[in-house]
């Protein structure tokens, strides 16, 4: 370690005279010809002059805090209100009495809020930007792109002929009116005429049963004449239902009549891309 030269026996009496008058430590150094290390000793107990003291950029934040705290605010309201983190609001008021808890179960909701909205509203523009840039990145749909996204939307979600059960029909159920969409879309480049569709609705018998056949018949373009009997489910009060409301529309159910070589064509076309999908695995 280096050793320090003691200063002379005069130093200390200069150095306290100096800071008396108001000098900073720089210029005391620099008066008399010393260190930081040789003064620091010879200032203990000597208090910095008020020019040299610089107000701390959060001084009025911790006076607004503990005159909240003294109100009987609590450290969320105090946080919300002056926009700084709880861990802050702890350290300026933890010495204060503590509020008796006198929050109603309404305000604390608000307070929870007020303090999630930025954050919400951040990630509600971040997944709107992301779902945006995969739309366009789609562009035009090529008559291979739609006939494969139409196998596949089939066989998700299209009735299956089965060993046990030989019925080799089209029959689509869906309650998306966008994959109801592009099921249309796809019969239509399939050559399936108009005549050979048949449309009916299926809905809980508690929903309003004419407002959903009017919805549907308007997104296949028909008459709400032209849909087949609407299939009612039994209401089951037991059944905790969230599809519920006026944006509750049900189902609608496709079929296709004389459909039996458009399925075999779907299954065909759909083990062709089973096959394809294997083959990239090894």
């Amino acid at each position: 370690m280096h050793q320090h030269e003691p200063p002379p026996d005069d130093l200390p009496h200069q150095a306290v005279a100096l800071r008396r008058q108001g000098l900073s430590t720089r210029q005391i150094r620099e008066e008399l010809g010393i260190n930081n290390w040789d003064l620091r000793p010879l200032l203990a107990g000597e208090p910095p002059p008020e020019w040299t003291k610089r107000p701390r950029a959060k001084d009025d934040l911790r006076k607004r805090a503990r005159e909240l705290r003294s109100q009987g605010w609590t450290y969320d309201q105090i946080k919300t209100e002056l926009g700084c983190s709880k861990s802050s609001v702890s350290l300026w008021v933890r010495d204060l009495p503590r509020p008796e808890r006198t929050r109603t179960r309404e305000e604390a909701s608000e307070i929870s809020r007020r303090g999630w909205e930025p954050r919400l509203r951040a990630r509600e523009e971040e997944r709107q930007k992301t779902k945006k840039e995969a739309r366009d990145s789609v562009g035009t749909l090529s008559d291979r792109e739609l006939f494969l996204t139409g196998v596949a939307l089939y066989w998700a979600e299209g009735a299956k002929d089965k060993p046990y059960a030989r019925r080799e029909t089209v029959l689509f159920v869906n309650s998306d009116p966008g994959v109801i969409h592009v099921f249309m879309a796809w019969l239509r480049l399939l050559g399936v005429e108009q005549e050979r569709l048949r449309f009916r609705v299926m809905i809980h018998e508690s929903a309003d049963v004419r407002a959903a056949e009017g919805f549907w018949a308007d997104q296949v373009g028909i008459d709400p004449g032209l849909l087949g009997k609407t299939t009612l489910k039994k209401h089951n009060p037991r059944t905790v239902r969230l599809n519920t409301g006026s944006a509750y529309r049900g189902c609608l159910v496709i079929y296709v009549r004389q459909g039996a070589d458009l399925y075999r064509r779907v299954e065909g076309a759909w083990s062709g891309i089973v096959q394809q999908a294997r083959s990239t695995l090894g």
